[in-house]
């Protein structure tokens, strides 16, 4: 059954379509749970002048349901701002699962609620409103559950229908607090069951930044990180998870950890390369000392894998069988499937003789995981109660599906998918660079060839791949509510989850145009050759797409309330932020070395930028490890990102090497081009001082670059204080030049302010530039600038030279522009001219 935030935009996207008619007829009848902060006849009173309404299980009920029902009480708390209960009886909320749970069972018997619909039913709820289920109770809000996971899934779907993000803690979205709040169901509500029977993550490439979050946050990777991530998942209504495994072991680390897995629901497995529940840091610690061989040191590798079996035996779990050579790497080319298949084989002897049941009543799994399956292509065989785990290409490619109407196996199939890779030609670690859209495209071809029994996804550190962990989820839940057309409509419903309606829609479009063009080439594969600087203007193009985005982020950063902008900044502006910095980066170095290799002196400039955006990547790291939440995400974006040799990381970023050109004075000499020539005052080629004076530029001043005037002010300007201009002009005759200076009064008795000009040693010209003004207000005060033209004559073309010299003090100089035909109107001027060669 389609979510409730979903349901309403199925609707829309599939009116008229004949195709989907079925469709549209299955989710016409909407009896999605909803919420009123203000009383209804029918309205169940879950809050109600901020006391909540008691909560009735049973003792004998699992304790992972006990769990879910403590963290349903905080979810509670969270939203009224106490932990007060309402005295008045009349309203109870029941949970329980049936089978296990006195109450629920004594509702089935009374008819209060349909056993049918959860008998033999696997991690199905319901929610519903029972009238008299007990005495003196006038109507309860009961969630009942198929079995343990259900009736948690039942739980969590009443926090997030209160407003709770399943993302409350990992990715601190703030909970809406309320004083009266109604739950408003018509009938029975459900989401059915699962499409696929394991659904989960899988923590890898962990350090450094994860691992450097948990060690700081809790100490290592043990129950009390795991306990936070597990009720992440089951928020996400998911079951099944492969540990963090870099330089740690999930069952050794914390004797708890397993304990706390089981209790909670969660069906745990060890990674592709880690059979039989080991880790392959337990071999390491534990091992005998032999190598990690099975012809050479099989009674070792038995007697370890013996020790995984004994201790997960009474645990929920799926065992990994085979065999891949140590640390991750393939098995030595003498190892041949044959032997492949004795090691199978002794196993599945192992698991049967510790669990005292058959092997094929241990759920088990055999990863095709890179040259695995090409001993599969060559005929390698596993018992068919074995789940085969097919595998993406650690891209996002699936590899290999099962031949569609292909002979049913019990085991099932499986897929191994990857949001994060380490590995050639690159590491994928750092940011979020999964589209959806091919997530769906994928994941929707492996569902329809059949694979339906486990969907296990990398997710490298966790964060920040918060949002395609929860598409991924919800898709592995029900794959066939997505299609083609109405993906956006979940990034937009995921949105109003964690920012609220209002900015629902920008912010999912922000989410989808960052991991679109973060799609197009990780953080890690670029450089500054990625893009073309010559064809297309390419470079520039998808540098500024993500200026223009990073804008939109800020905008909308700075228009949501200040509690929701920690997970905005989070969630969307940070990959945004980091990412356009990144594309700044290394378009500056694109454009300083081309600019070098040419010679010219504004490769400087861009090598400037270069290294700003080097330091601002570094800036941004603070932020989010530091300053984000109150520093609580620690290490979680030390991974390095800038600087790669190989396909591993660097120990360090490393500025990517640029160039610089030493300037000469006969380089500013600017040519003539389109019938005009226009100069920066700062940009001269020679600036003559008095024995008093000297030449000062004052950054930034004025329209465009800076202004350029004489200091100190007080002294008396000689006539051999010059500034001097050299032009190329491809033109010969009249031209006007505009001298642009800053706007000043005649403060100096009304006299007025002067400067002399003259071309190539000619006779001067002796402007006043305001001894004019008599106290009215002119168009120059408010455009901020005087602009004094000169009619000037050139006798030939090439080099010619502009002088001028101030004959008072307080003039400021700002842009020379000279027309020789071409100058067409603009406010602040055309850009400045290029200089020869």
């Amino acid at each position: 059954m389609l979510k409730p935030w979903f349901r309403s935009v199925w609707i829309l996207l599939f009116i008229g379509a004949i195709s989907h008619v079925a469709v549209f007829a299955q989710v016409q009848i909407d009896n999605s749970p909803s919420l009123s902060t203000k009383a209804n006849p029918s309205g169940f009173p879950l809050i109600v002048n901020g006391k909540t309404a008691p909560i009735l299980f049973s003792q004998e009920d699992y304790k992972g349901v006990h769990r879910a029902i403590s963290s349903l009480k905080n979810d509670f708390k969270m939203v009224s701002g106490n932990s007060e209960t309402f005295s008045d009886g009349r309203y109870k909320v029941i949970i329980g699962t049936l089978g296990k749970s006195g109450l629920v069972d004594q509702l089935a018997r009374d008819n209060k609620i349909d056993p049918r619909t959860l008998r033999g039913k696997n991690e199905k709820f319901i929610m519903q409103l029972v009238k008299n289920p007990a005495k003196d109770v006038e109507t309860a809000l009961v969630i009942a559950g198929s079995d343990m996971r259900g009736t948690i899934y039942g739980i969590y779907e009443l926090s997030k229908q209160m407003g709770v993000s399943p993302w409350y803690y990992w990715a601190d979205v703030p909970v809406q607090q309320q004083k009266n709040l109604y739950f408003n169901i018509n009938s029975v509500y459900t989401e059915g069951e699962p499409a696929v029977k394991y659904r989960g993550i899988f923590l890898n490439d962990e350090a450094p930044a994860l691992t450097g979050w948990a060690r700081a946050t809790f100490g290592g990777y043990n129950h009390q990180f795991y306990e936070k991530v597990f009720e992440l998942l089951l928020r996400l209504k998911a079951n099944f998870m492969w540990p963090a495994m870099w330089g740690s072991a999930f069952y050794d680390d914390d004797p708890e950890n397993g304990k706390l897995a089981n209790e909670m629901g969660i069906v745990m497995s060890t990674s592709h390369h880690e059979p039989m529940a080991r880790a392959q840091q337990e071999w390491k610690r534990h091992g005998n000392g032999g190598d990690w061989n099975y012809q050479t040191n099989k009674q070792g590798l038995q007697d370890f894998w013996r020790g995984g079996i004994e201790r997960a035996k009474n645990w929920e779990s799926i065992i990994t069988i085979a065999m891949r050579g140590d640390g991750d790497e393939p098995m030595s080319e003498d190892q041949n499937i044959g032997l492949l298949e004795q090691i199978v084989k002794d196993q599945r002897k192992i698991i049967s003789e510790v669990t005292g049941k058959k092997a094929s009543a241990t759920p088990q799994v055999w990863a095709l995981y890179k040259e695995v399956q090409d001993y599969y292509d060559k005929g390698m065989r596993v018992p068919d109660d074995v789940t085969l785990l097919l595998c993406d290409d650690n891209w996002g490619n699936v590899r290999k599906l099962p031949a569609l109407g292909a002979k049913p196996r019990s085991g099932g199939y499986g897929m191994y998918y990857h949001f994060d890779y380490v590995g050639a030609p690159r590491n994928s670690k750092w940011l979020n660079v999964t589209q959806i859209q091919r997530v769906w495209e994928q994941m929707n071809l492996t569902y329809q060839h059949g694979v339906d029994k486990i969907w296990v996804v990398n997710v490298g550190d966790l964060k920040p791949m918060e949002y395609p962990i929860s598409f991924f989820l919800d898709m592995a839940w029900n794959p066939n509510q997505f299609n083609a057309n109405n993906l956006l409509a979940h990034t937009e419903a995921w949105c109003a989850q964690q920012f609220g309606e209002q900015y629902a829609k920008e912010a999912a479009e922000l989410i989808n145009l960052y991991t679109k063009y973060n799609h197009r080439v990780t953080p890690e594969l670029l450089n500054d050759r990625t893009y073309s600087l010559e064809n297309y203007n390419e470079f520039e193009r998808v540098r500024d797409d993500y200026r223009d985005l990073l804008i939109r982020a800020m905008r909308l950063y700075n228009r949501i309330p200040k509690q929701y902008q920690d997970a905005f900044d989070q969630l969307v502006l940070f990959p945004i932020n980091g990412c356009s910095n990144l594309y700044d980066m290394y378009y500056a170095v694109a454009m300083n070395k081309k600019l070098a290799g040419q010679g010219k002196v504004e490769a400087n400039k861009w090598a400037s930028i270069a290294e700003e955006c080097f330091k601002r990547d570094s800036a941004l790291t603070y932020h989010y490890n530091k300053e984000i939440a109150g520093g609580k995400w620690a290490h979680m974006m030390d991974q390095v990102r800038i600087g790669y040799r190989s396909w591993n990381d660097p120990r360090n970023s490393i500025m990517p090497k640029v160039l610089y050109v030493e300037p000469k004075q006969s380089q500013k000499i600017y040519a003539e081009k389109n019938g005009y020539v226009s100069i920066e005052a700062e940009d001269y080629f020679k600036a003559q001082p008095g024995k008093q004076v000297h030449w000062q530029i004052i950054p930034d001043l004025g329209k465009t670059k800076s202004g350029l005037t004489t200091m100190p002010v007080t002294e008396k300007l000689n006539p051999d204080v010059y500034v001097e201009y050299k032009v190329d002009l491809q033109t010969v005759g009249k031209g006007t030049l505009t001298v642009r200076t800053s706007p000043t009064l005649n403060y100096n008795e009304n006299k007025g302010l002067r400067y002399a000009l003259s071309i190539d040693g000619g006779p001067e010209q002796i402007v006043n530039i305001n001894g004019h003004y008599r106290g009215e207000l002119g168009k120059w005060q408010a455009e901020r600038v005087i602009d004094t033209k000169h009619e000037l004559d050139f006798a030939k073309k090439g080099e010619h030279s502009i002088r001028i010299r101030p004959l008072e003090q307080g003039i400021v100089f700002q842009k020379l522009m000279l027309d020789m035909g071409g100058l067409k109107p603009s406010y602040l001027g055309p850009p400045e001219s290029e200089v020869n060669n």
